[in-house]
């Protein structure tokens, strides 16, 4: 009865595995049905995107009807906004699809998603301990600003970063003192902190540059050069574009996510951090201190958020002014959330987020579109993430709740 059973069991799970991998590859197919009406393909046929659409909607269905809805619903989605974009792309004329998508496009998407991952590897630390973090707003301003104070006084940008870093930690300190040992609502204590960076830093910028930044004093991160990527065959001129000058805090970047991956899932900290984040209780039964560990995620949160407001000054625009993060650490929450409090998935999020940003200005300047029309798919799709119509997006079991010890 039991082998009977388990066998049943294993049945299921490999028709569950058999339902992804289709849902996979429709995906695949329904970016591949855009994909082929770009530069430097630009196909002009009709057929050719409905029919790899079909295909993609063929194994969207196929995974639905192996139960599989997750995955047949990001096929369905891709199979549908694919074959759309594609006949969209049709009816514009080769030379402005040439002039929008290009290697550069790919290289501002990149630039555009880098403080974005930095603000979301730390949403993802804090979140994961079961600290809601609203503040890294405030943490990215703070990293801002600091990165160009210290900057300007040491003259390296090396002491820069680390000016960001230590002061975005301490804001992140202020926010766990209030959210872990004074038990208070942690997405008032996340604005709270959001506003005193907002006006600490205003009220410096104002105080020590009265006249503006000066911008010829400001010591930036340097990009890393790779010329080499030109002289590789057939692709050496389009991986030249995108990755050949890039600042030194993209590549960073993906350094931060992977080890972000892998310290949580793959480690014994990360482990301590997910289990005080899923059942404090428990894992305090066991000996780990939730008090110690939630102050470790929260201001490991804080140093991340103001590495991505770094980048914003002394790496992309050279320069600092009020509240120049525009909302950015909001849209990295958006991005935990759209991830599923995955560094990896946040990436992904992160690259959309950072693809619409950089789309919306060409779009704007060859095809005459809005950029604001453009701005909002991302948050549509993060909607649709939050409200479980493509996979369920569930938080860990203990955020935003305090912990008192017993």
């Amino acid at each position: 009865m039991i082998d009977a059973a388990l066998e049943r069991l294993s049945d299921v799970g490999g028709r569950l595995a058999d339902a992804r991998r289709l849902g996979t590859l429709g995906v695949l197919l329904g970016l591949l049905a855009l994909w082929l009406t770009l530069p430097p393909w630009t196909v002009r046929d009709l057929a050719v995107p409905i029919a790899v659409g079909f295909l993609a909607a063929v194994c969207a269905v196929a995974a639905f009807a192996r139960g599989e809805r997750s995955a047949g619903a990001w096929a369905l989605a891709a199979a549908v906004l694919g074959t759309g974009a594609a006949l969209w792309a049709q009816g514009v004329e080769r030379e402005t699809l040439e002039g929008i998508f290009t290697a550069g496009l790919l290289a501002s998407t990149l630039r555009f998603a880098t403080p974005l991952a930095f603000a979301a590897c730390g949403g993802i630390f804090s979140e994961r301990s079961g600290i809601v973090n609203i503040g890294l707003e405030g943490m990215m301003l703070m990293g801002a600003f600091f990165a160009v104070w210290g900057s300007i006084w040491s003259g390296s940008w090396v002491v820069g970063l680390l000016m960001a870093m230590l002061f975005g930690g301490l804001l992140a300190l202020v926010h766990a003192f209030f959210s872990i040992h004074l038990r208070a609502d942690q997405i008032v204590s996340g604005f709270a902190v959001n506003f005193l960076a907002l006006g600490l830093t205003g009220y410096l910028f104002s105080s020590i540059y009265p006249d503006g930044i000066p911008s010829d004093q400001v010591t930036r991160v340097p990009k890393v050069d790779l010329g080499f990527l030109d002289g590789i065959p057939v692709v050496g001129d389009f991986l030249a574009g995108v990755f050949g000058e890039l600042n030194l805090l993209v590549w960073l970047m993906f350094v931060v996510v992977i080890l972000s991956s892998l310290v949580l899932f793959k480690t014994p900290i990360g482990l301590r951090i997910r289990s005080v984040g899923e059942h404090p209780r428990a894992a305090d039964t066991v000996g780990i201190s939730v008090y110690r560990v939630r102050y470790f995620a929260v201001v490991t949160s804080g140093v991340l958020a103001a590495l991505g407001g770094a980048f914003l000054s002394i790496g992309f625009t050279g320069t600092f002014s009020e509240n120049m993060t525009s909302g950015r650490g909001f849209i990295a929450l958006a991005a935990v959330i759209f991830g599923k409090w995955r560094p990896g998935w946040a990436f992904v999020a992160t690259l959309l987020f950072g693809f619409g940003f950089a789309i919306s200005i060409p779009l704007q300047r060859e095809a005459d579109i809005s950029a604001n029309i453009i701005s909002t798919l991302p948050y549509v799709l993060t909607l649709v993430a939050v409200a479980g119509l493509i996979g369920r997006s569930i938080p860990p079991a203990a955020v935003g709740r305090p912990y008192v010890k017993q």
